[in-house]
Parts: structure tokens; C-alpha cells; sequence
């Protein structure tokens, strides 16, 4: 089975539907999400509407958990647009089924999935010691304390976002990006955390939006153009979302 996995979408319609298309060219059997389908970009309702439709699964993420609870620890832009953003699940505009199934949907996301029984495979949207809100950083390869304490969860593979930076943190201490591989990596022996990078918001240098394939044994990292001018003129009109969240994605940072 050919799995296309997703994360840190953001609102961003114009890049997931993009990511959507490559992943069917790519003859995918399934999509899964890794969380924060939501947040920072201008059409939350509709990402969330395919979500819940169409993926597997989809991960609880720390921007669906702000929306939910409360933006504890967000920086002032981010929790703009997590307030921003659950006003729109309020819309009494919207269609009450509708409404109500969304909350549904983001209220039984699970914060971590085991994938078949023996693989070894886990999907969490930060690390797996701390599935919702803990980062793993390519420089935390300079803090073995921090990697070791991370990797006694991980049994095999361990499949992430979060940080919106694709690649493999090995658990001996090194950080592989895509481009090391040629896009793809093949698992060993050695226990790994691979991040899929971001859908939505890529912070990496590429503004090409990012997601993965993974067919048991083989992770295909996948870069994909979008039309980002559309994202951004869509953000510029709502004026609760702070400009700078749209002009970076011209960025990829």
C-alpha cells in the first residue's frame, strides 16, 4: 500500500488541492494527515472539509488543539489567526450539520496512530514523546540528551511534522535532508523520525509545498508547486490575519 502523508496544511486550499493531484498521479492508495490542518491561512472550513472526507486519518495538531482550548504559548500572529480561525467554525452563515460535524471532527482527532500490527510505524504531528506540541529540530542533533529521551518511544519509524522541515533524524544523532537521498529513503535497521516537511506553510528555503510517500519501506519526499499568489491575495482580504503570515510563503520561511 502507498501511503501519501500530509501535515502543517494551514488553510492553504490552493496548495493541498496541488499535493492532492500529485499524490493521485503518484497512484497513492490512502492519504493521511499529521495535523494542523488549520491555522495561519485564509480557508480553514474548506481544508477541514476534505479532511475529515476524504484522509484516512487525521492527527491532532497544536493548531487544532488552540482552536479547541485555547492558544496557550502562541506568539502574537499565530494566535491572531488561531482566534481568527475559530470564528470560523461559529459561522452562523454555514450550514448547522456542517458546523457541527466539523467540531466533531476536530474534537476526535486522535494525538498519535500506530500503523499495522508489527510494522513498527507510528504517526504523530510533533515527536513521539510529546505527539502534540514538542518540536525535533534538524539542530537538535547537537543535543543527544533531548534525542535519546525521544527515541526510547520510537520503535521502528516515527513519522512527523510540526516543524515544517522535511527530512530523517537518525537515532544515532544525524539530521538527512531529502536532497541527501535523492528524495528518498530507504529504512534500516537504525531506529529514524522522518518529517514530511509542510503542506501549507514550508519553512525550509522552498516554497514548494512538501509531503511524503511511504510504501512500508521506502519514504519518497515530494516537493510541488502551487499557486501561492492566490493564497496570499486571499489573506490580504481578511485583515484579522497578519500580513506577514502571507508573505512568507513567497519565502518558504
Amino acid at each position: 500500500m502507498l501511503t501519501a502523508i500530509v501535515s502543517d496544511i494551514h488553510s492553504n486550499l490552493a496548495a493541498l488541492e496541488a499535493v492532492l493531484r500529485d499524490a493521485e498521479e503518484q497512484k497513492a492508495d490512502r492519504v493521511v494527515c499529521l495535523g494542523d490542518v488549520i491555522g495561519y491561512g485564509p480557508q480553514p472550513l474548506q481544508c477541514v472539509d476534505i479532511a475529515r472526507k476524504q484522509f484516512e486519518f487525521t492527527i491532532l495538531g497544536n493548531h487544532e488543539e488552540a482552536v479547541l482550548y485555547g492558544a496557550v504559548g502562541f506568539n502574537p500572529k499565530a494566535k491572531a489567526a488561531v482566534d481568527w480561525t475559530r470564528d470560523q467554525f461559529h459561522l452562523e452563515t454555514e450550514d448547522e450539520e456542517d458546523r457541527n460535524a466539523r467540531w466533531q471532527f476536530l474534537g476526535d482527532m486522535p494525538i498519535s496512530v500506530e500503523g499495522e500490527d508489527g510494522s513498527g510505524v507510528q504517526f504523530v504531528h510533533g515527536s513521539p514523546r510529546d505527539p502534540t506540541r514538542e518540536y525535533v529540530f534538524p539542530t537538535d542533533v547537537l543535543n543527544p540528551e533531548k534525542i535519546y529521551g525521544i527515541f526510547e518511544h520510537v520503535e521502528r519509524v516515527a513519522f512527523n511534522g510540526h516543524t515544517h522541515a522535511p527530512g530523517v533524524m537518525t537515532e544515532s544523532g544525524l539530521f538527512k535532508l531529502p536532497q541527501d537521498g535523492d528524495n528518498e529513503y530507504v529504512l534500516e535497521d537504525e531506529k529514524v523520525i522522518i518529517n514530511v516537511g509542510s503542506t501549507g506553510q514550508p519553512r525550509d528555503g522552498n516554497n514548494k509545498s512538501s509531503y511524503a510517500l511511504f510504501d512500508g519501506e521506502r519514504v519518497i519526499f515530494r516537493r510541488v508547486a502551487y499557486d501561492i499568489d492566490k493564497t496570499i491575495e486571499l489573506m490580504s482580504k481578511i485583515d484579522r490575519l497578519p500580513e506577514y503570515l502571507a508573505l512568507r510563503l513567497k519565502e518558504g520561511r
